[in-house]
């Protein structure tokens, strides 16, 4: 008996060994067989179906509505978003599909944002597929006894079990009452603990049903990142009506939260190796034949009004359509027509300018003559005064300066006649000719002639020293129109005939008061 005793210690200690040996290589094979059954495995075509989706920055029509979607309740359609509920209290909202989906798997991404001023919030927000559409009722703004699944992000604690917020998948099949007392726990097919509200990012979450199994995968909302999922939580052997709507819905009780979705986007998966089918079989005979009689309409529509039009302008008629299109060539042609359009209205203006600047110049030189001519007068024979000289300097630079702006006037109309000959030429024979070049050289040539003479002129009157002595002769004081007497007086007046008609107008009402 010893013996045996001593030797059932060696024995269990071979069997412990060889059980953790077993464990060691076994469950490697069995992974390396799931990792390459994984790694063969190809993932799903998706398709996106643009019918059953919304996304910003344009979501919603100018009369408020979401195209391909209804909206009920107090849900706000905006450009960016569906605000399914505000933060009011006992609020409710919803967006559903107009149309069935038809196709088996698919995958939808809904980005959504629960914000409120509290610690706590209420009720929540849920992601429909049912075979109606649940427009209101009680189940977080959404009819109860659903035929299909619905996704809650349940964010009040009903139950006092400190469990929420949550995310919870409850399954139904039209007959089922949602167990609201217990936050659904009793009829959840899987559930995961996740904080969704006041979150740095919007909350993205993705549900995939594909061959018969629901997967929810979570972005908490921490990164900007869109992709960084997390899991929680897969129900197995689920099955869901074949033909069903898509519906977000959202709820407020005694507590209210803001229930923002800025996007919805659904996705038809197809299994690898099938072909997705034709977007045509997709479309029902009768909207085949509903678009198909708009269409017939339009055109016809469209030829009425190419035969009136014709009608109004018979000169048009049998041109090709072709010439009623702007070429590549012909923008290039136009883009040089109009930048020697503004070249010609500039020198327009130059042009204007000079004209002025030569009449105030004959203005002045004609003054000073007569003040010149004044003063040989009155001075006698053989004596010269200095005022005589510096005026006679005077007149002599004003004139000098008269003959520059009569040359730079001849420059500027000599350049409008070569870019008017240029334009002509532009006209008749096209562009990219020697002649328009030579035209253009000369039209540059002229403008740095002006230049120069501009600033010659420029620096000749600044060096000249009887600019800075002699000052133009100043022209008299003008009586002022209003003096300071005759304002004070009609200031006076004006009062006491306000005061006047002010009393005599409380007399007129006194007396009206009389009568009645």
């Amino acid at each position: 008996m010893a013996v045996s005793i001593a030797r059932r210690p060696v024995v269990n200690a071979r069997v412990l060994i060889l059980s953790f040996l077993t464990a060691l290589i076994f469950p490697r094979s069995i992974a390396d067989d799931t990792t390459g059954a994984s790694t063969t495995e190809e993932s799903p075509h998706r398709r996106f179906e643009y019918k059953f989706s919304f996304k910003g920055p344009h979501l919603s029509q100018s009369d408020g509505t979401v195209p391909f979607w209804i909206h009920t309740g107090n849900a706000i359609p905006s450009a960016d978003q569906v605000r399914i509920t505000p933060s009011l209290r006992s609020q409710r909202g919803s967006v559903w599909t107009k149309n069935k989906v038809t196709f088996e798997h698919w995958e939808a991404e809904v980005t959504f944002r629960v914000s409120g001023r509290g610690r706590m919030g209420a009720d929540g927000l849920a992601v429909w597929f049912t075979s109606a559409q649940g427009l209101d009722g009680p189940v977080y703004g959404a009819a109860d006894q659903w035929n299909g699944v619905g996704i809650f992000f349940d964010s009040f604690d009903n139950d006092g079990k400190k469990n929420n917020p949550a995310i919870i998948v409850v399954g139904n099949n039209g007959k089922l009452v949602y167990d609201h007392q217990n936050d659904g726990s009793t009829q959840a097919l899987g559930t995961c603990l996740r904080d969704f509200r006041n979150k740095p990012y919007p909350i993205k979450a993705k549900i995939t049903y594909y061959k018969k199994t629901l997967t929810v995968m979570i972005n908490n909302g921490f990164t900007p990142d869109k992709e960084d999922y997390e899991f929680c939580t897969k129900v197995d052997n689920m099955v869901i009506p074949a033909e069903g709507f898509f519906g977000i819905s959202a709820a407020t009780g005694g507590l209210a939260d803001d229930h923002d979705v800025l996007s919805f986007l659904l996705f038809r998966l197809t299994e690898p190796g099938q072909q997705p089918p034709p977007v045509e079989s997709e479309i029902p005979k009768e909207e085949k034949d509903k678009y198909q009689e708009e269409f017939q309409n339009f055109q016809q529509e469209l030829d009425k009004k190419k035969e009136e039009f014709q009608k109004e302008h018979p000169n048009v008629q049998g041109e090709p359509i072709d010439d009623l299109y702007e070429s590549v060539n012909d923008r290039e042609i136009r883009q040089v027509f109009e930048g020697q359009n503004r070249i010609h209205m500039e020198i327009k203006q130059l042009h204007r300018q000079l004209a002025m600047i030569l009449d105030e110049q004959r203005r002045y030189v004609s003054v000073l003559t007569d003040e010149v001519a004044k003063k040989g007068a009155n001075a006698g024979s053989g004596q010269v005064d200095l005022a005589g000289q510096q005026l006679g300097s005077v007149v002599a630079t004003q004139q000098e300066v008269l003959r520059n702006l009569n040359d730079l006037r001849n420059s500027f109309y000599e350049s409008l006649k070569q870019i008017g000959s240029a334009q002509h030429q532009g006209n008749t024979a096209g562009m990219g000719t020697y002649e328009t070049i030579q035209h253009f050289n000369d039209i540059k040539e002229h403008l740095h002639t002006v230049k120069r003479d501009m600033e010659h002129l420029v620096q000749r009157n600044v060096q000249n020293p009887a600019e800075k002595v002699v000052k133009c002769p100043e022209m008299p004081p003008m009586p002022s129109c209003l003096s300071t007497v005759h304002f004070a007086i009609f200031v006076v007046i004006q009062s006491v005939l306000f005061f006047c008609y002010i009393m005599y107008k409380s007399q007129q009402e006194a007396a009206a008061k009389k009568f009645f």
